[in-house]
């Protein structure tokens, strides 16, 4: 059967057709190869390798070569059409990126316009306002925005958070530290020192009078000298004020 099949006239046709079933979305060395299986089985019935049926001769394998190649063209033609529909895609893609890459054409005013001719003479270039390119970036951001505002939002919070449970930076604290020891007798700065710490560090004054208050919790006890300084610095009426 395979013998009567290759000796059929139908069967260059039928082959021709599987051929280029094979070769949709091959590689260009294998569908090299493929071309090459066609052309020696060409050279081959040329050279009469096998004696050829006469078509009518068996209308059942007459008509079973027709419709396995009609089936073969079909199918070839379905396999195709994917990679054709991606092949035409990249290449819309690739033009609107190279249209996105050019640089807009600029809108030249009137005045432009009108004192572009002497510079045409003299052979300067004129510039053209960017107009278009920056409408065209602006509604990218606006989309962009709009669409990762929340996420956005809800990752500056987090951000926030983790900044403020988080240490001070080591520069900032070094400077603390050093005004702590200045002045650790009375480490109680002034509106005015917290200014120029804050300017000094970095720092917000909210976050250096909570730097302070807990570095006092921990770290220092008024010597009993001060704490009577501070008992004589309130008048005695105010400690024995009568009921």
């Amino acid at each position: 059967m395979k013998a009567r099949i290759a000796s059929h006239p139908r069967y260059p046709h039928l082959l021709q057709a599987y051929i280029d079933c094979q070769k949709v979305g091959a590689p260009p060395d294998i569908a090299s190869l493929l071309d090459g299986i066609i052309r020696r089985e060409n050279a081959a019935d040329g050279r009469g390798a096998a004696p050829n049926l006469i078509f009518g001769a068996d209308p059942e394998l007459d008509e079973f070569m027709e419709v396995y190649r009609q089936v073969l063209v079909k199918y070839g033609r379905d396999l195709a059409q994917p990679f054709d529909e991606a092949t035409a895609f990249l290449n819309t893609v690739q033009i609107q990126l190279s249209h996105l890459c050019k640089p807009a054409p600029r809108v030249i005013s009137a005045d432009e316009a009108a004192g572009s001719s002497e510079e045409e003479l003299s052979g300067g270039e004129v510039e053209v306002p960017e107009s278009h390119s920056k409408d065209e970036e602006r509604d990218l951001k606006e989309k962009l925005l709009r669409k990762y505002s929340g996420y956005l939002s809800s990752l500056k919070k987090e951000f926030s958070k983790k900044k403020k449970k988080g240490k001070l930076p080591r520069e900032a604290r070094q400077v603390l530290l050093d005004w702590w020891a200045a002045h650790y007798k009375w480490p109680y700065p002034t509106e005015a020192d917290k200014i120029s710490l804050a300017e000094t560090t970095g720092l917000d004054q909210k976050q250096i009078n909570n730097w302070f208050i807990n570095q006092r919790k921990r770290h220092w006890k008024p010597s009993e000298n001060m704490q009577f300084a501070i008992v004589d610095s309130f008048p005695a009426s105010s400690l024995f004020a009568d009921d």
